[in-house]
């Protein structure tokens, strides 16, 4: 029994891997709030404007999320709360938010991330799972998904967005102590397209899990 965390940049795969993991554990699976988030269309149009907004909306749905899936002993969430500061002070790093914003979002994430010890019974997940993704695999899923606001070729200053997204996540994920955690090559490993890799990628989780346990 175990509560896992994925995490990953945009187009990961991180939807995807959840509902995967979900099925062979036959545990819930918790989604970001993407389709119905009426905040994110509107970032995409104006990131300048919204940047802020759209972050305290996913803080929200993200701490929400992981009070229920901790409360309970076998669940899988498609977004880690632990991430969330990466996204935001990237695009405050691009001067989408001012240095009000920074400190009222970096105060509240402190917060919640103190609450969480005693909003569930568990104070971490067991395991977070960071889909690694070339730059180049990154946009070709993008591409695939086809959300008209995440394409590139409607808006070319999403080019140095999505890749600079990217080149974060590497050293977000040799800093992140929270929990026991694993790596997955989403390049080497197409577990959406490929049923063999799909397996693969379950036994790596497997494996981590059982030394996790031991």
């Amino acid at each position: 029994m175990a509560v896992i965390v994925l995490a990953g940049t945009i187009g990961a795969g991180k939807s995807s891997l959840t509902e995967i993991i979900s099925e062979h554990l036959g545990s819930e699976a918790f989604y970001e709030s993407v389709d119905d988030n009426e905040v994110l269309p509107l970032f995409y149009a104006d990131p300048q404007k919204y940047a802020f907004l759209l972050q305290i909306y996913f803080l929200n749905k993200r701490f929400d999320s992981i009070k229920q899936a901790l409360s309970h002993e076998n669940n899988v969430l498609d977004r880690s709360i632990y991430e969330d500061s990466l996204l935001f002070h990237l695009n405050a790093d691009l001067g989408r938010a001012n240095e009000t914003e920074v400190k009222v979002y970096d105060s509240l994430l402190e917060n919640m991330l103190q609450e969480l010890p005693y909003a569930a019974h568990k104070k971490r997940p067991d395991l977070l799972v960071h889909i690694k993704v070339s730059f180049p695999k990154m946009l070709e899923r993008i591409k695939r998904r086809g959300r008209s606001y995440e394409q590139v070729d409607d808006d070319p200053e999403l080019y140095e967005y999505y890749k600079e997204l990217n080149n974060r996540y590497e050293k977000w994920f040799d800093e992140y102590d929270e929990s026991p955690k694993i790596q997955i090559d989403g390049d080497k490993y197409d577990f959406i397209e490929n049923e063999k890799a799909k397996e693969q990628v379950i036994q790596l989780i497997e494996n981590k899990l059982s030394e996790i346990n031991e």
